[in-house]
């Protein structure tokens, strides 16, 4: 993807947020990370590999309805690899929710089965629920427990506190704020982060975040580009004489007309146009996309 600048959004809580998890990692004895399937990798924050790589784990590839599924699937294989249990959810609709109870007692079966032999029944597993901020965690817990306990938004930064819920006799979960980490190694990961929502849209520039979605479209899914009526000959435009033109920006002229984003006067409004794409890209109205590969 294109490098537009270094993105980093790390506010105060989300350090106060870590240290809390950090000094609850003894009340539990699974970790469930919940990543965006469209950015798995990009998704996951080192930090909680590091923190947690004592417990039982699984990972959670959530929004996998708006995931490309050949990709999904290639990315599954790279976490079986690496021995990390994988299943995909859609946890707005529930999709694959009956397949978490099953795979929680199978990673834990031996920690059941020490209970058991010490004559302990009906002891509940103890998760810690985390994830990067707006990939859906709140809301898989409301899924997974048939009602609203966890508080949603499309935003990042909803959930600010730890909560423990009941799912039932055999599970208990702790709903942890979402945290990212102080700085992205790889200045591609936090723009994929962006292009998410799991970063605060105000901090960022939505012309810069929409013209790098076209130019990944150009590369991986030029049929998206037809939507807009960006055909190839766009690009063969001689602009070395145009004043503070650009591909990207012909492509979001391009994009404003298919809105009908316009100013007074008849001008293309370009951050309109721009805010518009990645609301329909976050909303999978332009079909499936993956914005990376294993």
């Amino acid at each position: 993807m294109s490098d537009i600048r270094n993105i980093n959004w790390y506010p105060g809580h989300m350090n106060k947020a870590k240290k809390q998890m950090l000094a609850d990692l003894n009340l539990v004895e699974l970790i469930i990370e919940i990543v965006d399937a469209r950015c798995p990798l990009s998704s996951r924050n080192p930090d909680i590999d590091r923190m947690c790589k004592n417990k039982y784990r699984m990972v959670l590839l959530n929004k996998a309805d708006l995931a490309d599924k050949n990709i999904g699937n290639e990315w599954k294989k790279y976490f079986e690899d690496k021995g990390i249990s994988v299943l995909f959810l859609n946890s707005k609709n529930k999709e694959g929710l009956r397949n978490v109870l099953p795979k929680v007692k199978e990673l834990c079966a031996d920690k059941i089965e020490r209970n058991l032999k010490r004559g302990i029944k009906n002891q509940p597993i103890r998760a810690m629920v985390v994830g990067i901020p707006n990939v859906g965690k709140s809301t898989f817990i409301n899924a997974f427990c048939g009602r609203n306990i966890a508080k949603t938004g499309d935003k990042p930064g909803v959930t600010k506190g730890k909560q423990w819920i009941k799912v039932n006799s055999d599970l208990e979960l702790l709903d942890t704020p979402g945290i990212l980490w102080p700085k992205f190694e790889d200045a591609n990961v936090g723009l994929r982060l962006a292009l998410i929502g799991s970063i605060n849209d105000n901090i960022l520039i939505p012309e810069e975040l929409a013209g790098s979605l076209l130019n990944y479209f150009k590369k991986e899914y030029p049929d998206i580009l037809k939507k807009f009526s960006i055909e190839d000959e766009l690009f063969e435009t001689d602009i070395s004489e145009m004043q503070f033109v650009t591909y990207e920006s012909l492509m979001l002229d391009k994009v404003a007309e298919y809105y009908n984003c316009l100013k007074k006067g008849g001008s293309y409004d370009i951050v309109r146009a721009s805010v518009r794409l990645l609301d329909d890209f976050r909303g999978g109205k332009l079909g499936r996309i993956t914005l990376e590969r294993p």
